[in-house]
């Protein structure tokens, strides 16, 4: 089916009591793996291209990439820019296919985050294109701290900038490798309770897994960046690839054992967060 949007996606699962992960990619055996979990468990998928990413691929190969697999899946796929800090980058997204883009101000202050997320959303709009901003600052594990989200921010980020979907800072980090995240649930719903549109929590990973289903089934947060604990899992398999062909010097040889397990992994987070549904 045609790629969807994020907004069809996010709003769909509001509706339904449940959340979709936001997968992030890295190359083409993930967001391959990405897919194949989709289609095996008949719920939608977000594939992220991250700054990461983009640093090792170019947004316009990205884009051709993620519209094949999404255009040829049987289930709703969202294609992504995460963690986009220019206006720049954005564009570029919108004109080489993604569906979907984050523009990241949270270290800007609040008045310019407000502004030029604004831009792309109008830019973002003209393009059929949806937008997710964020407010607050979800800091990193070993790196920068968070700055929780100031629920009056929050409302009026949504106010002024008409995102489709808000990430928050409420106890989630970015890169940690244990599921130890202690959610501030209080915080969480002040901000609901001035905010329309879904949350999204990127820090996913290191939110323990029973958090994460009762957030999907009983709050407002649609959305949950997954990356740590999926680059784990390659990183597992890629090194079991390796032991078993010692001898093998040929890329697509070693890394095609690592679709199966992280395909797995990926289907046992869509499990966790959602159930089969389907977006028009």
């Amino acid at each position: 089916m045609p790629a969807a949007t994020l907004a069809a996606v996010l709003n769909a699962a509001v509706d339904d009591n449940r959340a979709v992960a936001g997968l992030v990619v890295l190359g083409w055996e993930d967001a391959v793996a990405y897919v194949e979990a989709a289609e095996e468990t008949s719920l939608p998928v977000i594939l992220q291209a991250g700054p990461g990413c983009r640093a090792h691929t170019p947004i316009p190969v990205l884009g051709a990439m993620f519209r094949h697999l999404a255009d040829g899946a049987g289930v709703p796929v969202v294609c992504h820019i995460d963690h986009a800090t220019t206006i720049e980058e954005c564009r570029a997204g919108i004109d080489h296919g993604f569906t979907s883009v984050m523009f990241d101000g949270s270290r800007r202050p609040l008045a310019e985050n407000i502004a030029n997320t604004a831009e792309v959303v109008a830019m973002a709009r003209r393009g059929g294109v949806s937008t997710e901003g964020e407010v607050g600052f979800v800091g990193y594990a070993e790196g920068e701290a968070s700055r929780t989200t100031d629920p009056a921010e929050a409302a009026r980020f949504e106010r002024e900038t008409g995102v489709d979907a808000l990430a928050v800072a409420v106890g989630n980090v970015h890169l940690q490798t244990e599921k130890s995240a202690g959610i501030d649930m209080e915080a969480l719903k002040a901000i609901e309770a001035v905010t329309t549109v879904p949350l999204v929590l990127h820090g996913g990973s290191g939110i323990p897994s029973a958090t994460r289903r009762e957030l999907a089934r009983n709050s407002r947060v649609a959305k949950f960046n997954i990356g740590t604990e999926l680059r784990m899992a390659f990183g597992k398999a890629l090194r079991r690839s390796l032991y078993d062909q010692p001898d093998a010097f040929d890329r697509i040889g070693l890394l095609k054992p690592t679709i199966a397990p992280v395909r797995e992994a990926a289907a046992a987070v869509l499990r966790e967060l959602g159930r089969p549904a389907s977006v028009s």
